[in-house]
Order: C-alpha cells, then structure tokens, then sequence
C-alpha cells in the first residue's frame, strides 16, 4: 500500500467515506455497503484507507487531549480556552471536549467491516490479503488501546454494523480489563499476519505493529501486573523495531522538517487539499497580534487560528535548563517585540504559502527515539540497568552532543527518572508525555494539579459525554464522575 496516493483520492472511488454520526451512540451505520463494496481486491484496499481517513478524524484534535494536556505543562497562548484550562487543572466535566466516543467507535466499525468482509474476497497473494487485515488490527487494537485507557469500562465491538437494524446497536460498558484483552488479542494478530517486507509510513507495517506491541506490554507490565512475562514481549518487539530500516536522525530538526525521515516509524498523515488542520492551529500566533509584517515567518509562525495553546512558564524553564540542548529551538520558540512576548509551539508549522497557513505537518505517533527510551525502560525494568543507560544515552547524544551523557552508575530509580525527564524533553506536544508519568506511577508527583488527590476515584480517567449517555440507555458514567 503507498500513501503516496491521497487518501481521498482512494476512498473517493470505492464510495467509503466514514458512517455520519447519527442517533445512535456507538454504532455508526456506516456508507460501506455489500452491493457498493467488498468484490475486488482494490475494494478492499481503498477500505483500508478509509480505515485511516477516519483515524485521522478521531485524533486531529484529541490526541493531545488525552497525551499532553493533562500534564498541565499547557496552558493558554494569546487567549485561554475553558475546556484546555480544565485538562489542565484535572477537572474533568461529561461534555467536556474530548469525552465523547462515537468518532473511536466509528473507526473501530470500520476495522470490524474490514475484518468481516476480506476473508471473502480474492487477492492476488495471501501477503496482500495478509497486510490489509493486519491493518485493521492494528488500527483496532490501537483505539481499544486508548479506550481502556482514558475511560476503562466501555463497549467492545467486534461484528461490523451495516445496519441500523442489527443487534447489539446498544451496548453496555464492559469491564476495562476485557477492553485490554480485546487490544492485546488484536495487536498480536496484527503482529502475527504483518509481513515483515511491510515498512510504510502512513499506514501499517511491521515496525508500527511491533512498536504498538512493545506500548502495550510495557503498560501491562507497570499498570496491569503483567509482570516479566509483559516486559519480556515488549523487549523482543523492540528488539524487531531496533533491526528494522529506523535510524536516529543526526539532528533533531530534521524529524519535523522531513516528515519521510527514516526516525519516523508511524504517522498520521495531513495533507493539503485533502486534510489540514488539527491540533496544531492552536500552537501558532494570530496574524492580527503580529504589528510589524516583516516580522512574519521571521521568525514568528503566524496562523489563522486563536493561539489556544501554549507551554507554561515553569515547562519553558525546564525544557530551557540544558544549554546543549538541540531541541529546545525545534519544539517552541520565543520572541520579544515592542508590545508583546511570543512563544508558540514549532514542531507542527505546516506550511505558509500566499499569506495562508496550511496545518498539513503529519502527526509522528511512532519514532525511533520512543523505541530507544522504552528499550532503556524494559531493559531497567528488567534489572538490565547499565544497559538501560546505553539505550538513554543513545538519545541524549544527539540532544546535547555528548557522549555517555549520564554516567553508567545510575541506580535503577535515577534510569526511570531521568527517562520521563528526557520523555518531556523529547516529545513535546507528540502525546506522549501523560502516558509516560501514568505508566512509570509518577502522574501525582509531576502533576502539580493531582497533588494530594490520589484518593479521588477514577482521577486518571475520563468521564463520558452525556450525548453517548442520553442516547444509549446501558450506558453508565464512569464511577468518581457522576
């Protein structure tokens, strides 16, 4: 499968576009029929990239919802915004933006679609037929993933609705350990029917598959008592990433200024024309708060957007500590003009052409640099710390410049400390940074807003939207929330 070819190209031929969200609450009929679709092998692979289309939809905005703004290291830009301002004070309300599911489920019935339908038709080659349902796994796995993770309990869906008419069009919230057990089942049949020749970028592929895998087990291991058994698959699925085609980039600029960089595992893709937008037309400075035009792009990034979204004072400060530190300059900048201080986020600045901005800067999900931090955690957790030390230090080198930066007599805690230090360093604004202090048990010592709150049930997780209450009966808030 090249993504070279737009998505919506694609799609547009085989009539699959994602099912409109209609009254009902987690089974979206969706515009895949049997009569308009499922004959040819091409069918099934414009379904396919459809299946990331709707991704795409679900994550644009989110994906920083429930990966950094919890962290409260964000906090408003130019203007503040009451949703933002509340993720970050860890005050979570039903309607706030991000608490409603349909968009996840709707992916997720489109993978079901995939998985019911594919047996049936015939490919050139069983590899072929092989990677399209691993796809769909993967894209499966990876939102029940992140499901059982930001709301627990919840609906698993497996059969594919094509009908408002089917059974099951409601319901209820299973146990969240089900709900991981439905994700780790998927993420190893992605695993087991991924071809290993599979190394694209936008889509599936064996590296992606893997590092998912290596995700999964590591939050096995620290949060659900998975124990050797979880870190010993999560070592050998890093070890399959580590062999691949990935190379560390020599300079941290070049991971966002060249979106194709071997760095890059799996991303989802924007693209002008077809998809721009997101998350990161928050980050970027307004035009009409920018009084001298020369000032434009030189060095300021300028949007069409309210700047929502910015980091705080005290995560400018850290990320500003090290003076070797390459990335600083690559993931925010600042800039001082006669009225006002600028600092915007410069990881996601698109591209500006005739006065406009596109936001089409690809979301990296999976990059080598995440493979190397979480082989540096299991290999820690696994008493293997000096080796633990050689996977952070590969990291650190290019950030600083300087080999065996941390010295190889860490102690075990010091390697896990300093690993979220370089996680919040690293991975600014890619979503990374809450799940890291979640699975390393750390969220109520580096979260300022959860101080002393470690009793209050649930804190971790996300209520539901009343919209998916109201409109699904077996539907109930998620308990600490009501």
């Amino acid at each position: 499968m090249k993504l070279r070819i737009s998505i919506l190209t694609l799609i547009a031929g085989t009539g699959m576009l994602a099912g409109c969200h209609g009254d009902l609450d987690i089974a979206q009929k969706s515009q895949i029929t049997s009569v308009s679709m499922w004959k040819t092998e091409s069918d099934a692979i414009g379904a396919v990239y459809g299946v990331y289309a709707q991704l795409r939809s679900t994550l644009a905005d989110s994906y920083i919802y429930y990966g950094d703004l919890r962290t409260n290291l964000y906090g408003g830009g130019m203007m503040s915004e009451p949703a933002f301002d509340k993720m970050g004070a860890n005050v979570l309300t039903r309607d706030l933006a991000g608490t409603n599911w349909v968009s996840f489920y709707t992916t997720i019935n489109d993978c079901n679609l995939v998985l019911k339908k594919v047996p049936s038709i015939s490919f050139n080659s069983d590899a072929k037929r092989n990677e399209v349902l691993a796809n769909a796994y993967f894209v499966r796995g990876f939102l029940y993933f992140w499901i059982a993770r930001i709301w627990g309990d919840a609906p698993v869906l497996t059969s594919g609705f094509e009908s408002d008419n089917q059974e099951d069009l409601y319901p209820a919230r299973a146990p969240q350990a089900q709900v991981f057990a439905q994700a780790e089942a998927d993420i190893n049949k992605a695993v087991e029917l991924m071809p290993r020749s599979v190394s694209e970028l936008k889509t599936g592929s064996w590296g992606a598959v893997n590092m998912l895998k290596a995700d999964y087990y590591l939050w096995k291991a620290k949060r659900l008592n998975g124990g050797r058994d979880a870190l010993l698959a999560a070592q050998t699925a890093l070890n399959e990433v580590l062999a691949g085609p990935y190379v560390l980039a020599p300079q941290f600029k070049t991971v966002f200024s060249n979106e194709e960089d071997p760095e890059h595992i799996f991303s989802i893709d924007f693209t002008r024309d077809e998809y721009t937008g997101g998350f990161a037309s928050m980050y970027l400075i307004p035009l009409q708060y920018v009084s001298d035009d020369r000032l434009v792009e030189n060095p300021v990034k300028v949007g069409s957007h309210q700047q929502y979204l910015s980091i705080t004072d005290a995560y400018e400060a850290f990320l500003s500590a090290e003076a070797k530190d390459t990335r600083t300059d690559v993931s925010f900048m600042v800039y001082q003009d006669v009225e006002n201080r600028f600092r915007w986020i410069n990881k996601f600045v698109g591209e500006w052409a005739n006065d406009t901005r596109f936001f089409t800067s690809d979301i990296p999900v999976y990059r080598l640099a995440e493979a190397l931090l979480m082989k540096a955690e299991v290999e820690n957790a696994l008493g293997n710390t000096p080796d633990a030390v050689g996977y952070l230090n590969d990291v650190a080198e290019r950030a600083y410049g300087v080999e065996d930066y941390y010295p190889a007599n860490l102690s075990a805690a010091e390697v896990d400390e300093k690993i979220v230090d370089e996680t919040m360093k690293e991975f600014v604004s890619e979503g990374k940074i809450w799940w890291a202090f979640v699975r390393f048990g750390v969220a109520f010592d580096r979260v300022a807003t959860l101080t002393g709150r470690e009793d209050e049930t649930n804190l971790l997780l996300w209520p539901v939207a009343s919209a998916c209450i109201n409109t699904n009966p077996k539907i109930e808030q998620t308990e600490g929330y009501n």
